[in-house]
């Protein structure tokens, strides 16, 4: 870990570990996916090279990952149509967190979804973008 790394309570230790192994060595902010409609931590995720958008398993809310909504067109996808996000083992349910990569000036500059199965703890990297404008501190709360 980064000395200057912040992991937000509630991220699974496996994941805080394999995001900070799989970003740059700028300090991250790693913040857990939880639905705002019943508290739950476990999705179904759609992904893209531009975005993610979960589904919780509890409630069936949808909530975007961070600037997804803005490219989550037909428009934007060209060839890259967002996919459900699958482990080897086949299952679809996941924890979610995601790195914010942070600048010198600690503005968001990479945003990076990881997903830990649940039915066997297999970790990825599922989407990541890069970020170009400010302010981004809104990003920071749309996990």
């Amino acid at each position: 870990m980064h000395a200057d790394d912040q992991v937000g309570e509630g991220v699974p230790a496996e994941l805080a570990v394999f995001l900070r192994e799989a970003v740059d060595g700028r300090p991250v902010k790693i913040a857990p996916s939880v639905c705002e409609g019943c508290g739950g931590c476990v999705f179904f995720v759609l992904v893209n090279a531009s975005g993610a958008e979960r589904e919780c398993s509890g409630c069936d809310s949808r909530a975007f990952i961070a600037d997804s909504e803005e490219y989550w067109n037909e428009g934007s996808w060209e060839d890259d149509e967002p996919g459900a996000a699958g482990c080897p083992c086949g299952s679809e349910e996941f924890e979610a967190a995601v790195a914010f990569s942070l600048g010198d000036d600690a503005s968001v500059r990479w945003v990076t979804v990881g997903l830990r199965c649940i039915k066997d703890g297999f970790c990825g990297i599922y989407a990541d973008w890069k970020i170009d404008y400010e302010p981004t501190d809104h990003l920071l709360t749309m996990v």
